[in-house]
């Protein structure tokens, strides 16, 4: 299914009983819906949980439109898209599960609109992050060889094995995108929220300053995982769905 964010055609999937709680669920960089959350087994997990699932391939990704323009995908815009998906689904508010740069956008979607999200999880999140390495990650994808910059090469790595993925679309998206870096803003945020890392990620390894910026989150962390090995995570999936059904 598709519908258009200012201009932009989006993909996105529903999945669950239609009378479950809704869940945007949003992924990281260089993937889409069906390999972060299908392939993991998450969407399984989260229907037998009982929520409606919206699944949305971020612009730049997957099956939805890849604008060339670094303007397209400020994290601003990004986090419109999922609240122009929940107004296309007609859900005033749903819960929200995004990983990386899906946890990114999830932050700012609780920044702007605040009465959209009622709690969300936030896994693979650290202050920066990947931000931090997006040139070298764009002129990794751009040049098509990676650099010294090891998080430039996880990044590359991942990105260039998908053919279907659109290099000049996601050296874009990385430079585009831009982490929250106002503690007051930070401050203000009442939404409940959940951190989730590994504690072998050092992508997100800056994730306890970022918790202790918003007061109602938490962190968890997972013994033995790395960024892109935290996903699967049986425990990732068991402290999101229970902090996901909490009230």
């Amino acid at each position: 299914m598709e519908f258009d964010s200012d201009g932009v055609r989006l993909h996105y999937e529903v999945h669950g009983s239609e009378g479950g709680a809704p869940l945007a669920v949003v992924h990281g960089f260089g993937s889409d819906y069906r390999l972060n959350w299908v392939g993991t087994r998450w969407q399984e997990t989260l229907t037998s949980a009982g929520f409606r699932v919206f699944g949305l391939d971020c612009r730049g990704h997957g099956l939805s439109e890849k604008p060339h323009e670094q303007a397209a995908y400020s994290v601003d815009i990004m986090a419109r898209d999922v609240v122009h998906l929940l107004d296309h689904a007609g859900v005033p508010a749903a819960r929200y599960l995004g990983y990386s740069m899906g946890a990114r956008i999830g932050l700012q979607v609780v920044l702007d609109f605040a009465d959209r999200i009622q709690r969300a999880v936030l896994g693979g999140i650290g202050t920066a992050g990947a931000i931090e390495s997006a040139d070298a990650i764009a002129q990794a994808l751009l040049r098509g060889e990676p650099t010294d910059d090891p998080v430039a090469q996880t990044f590359y790595r991942f990105a260039s094995a998908r053919p279907t993925n659109d290099l000049i679309a996601l050296a874009a998206c990385i430079r585009g995108l831009q982490p929250v870096r106002d503690p007051t803003r930070l401050a203000s945020i009442r939404t409940p929220i959940l951190v989730v890392v590994g504690d072998r990620d050092e992508i997100a390894h800056d994730a306890p300053e970022l918790v202790e910026l918003i007061p109602s989150s938490r962190l968890v962390t997972i013994a033995g995982r790395d960024h892109m090995g935290a996903v699967p995570a049986r425990e990732f999936k068991e402290t999101a769905i229970e902090f996901l059904t909490a009230e």
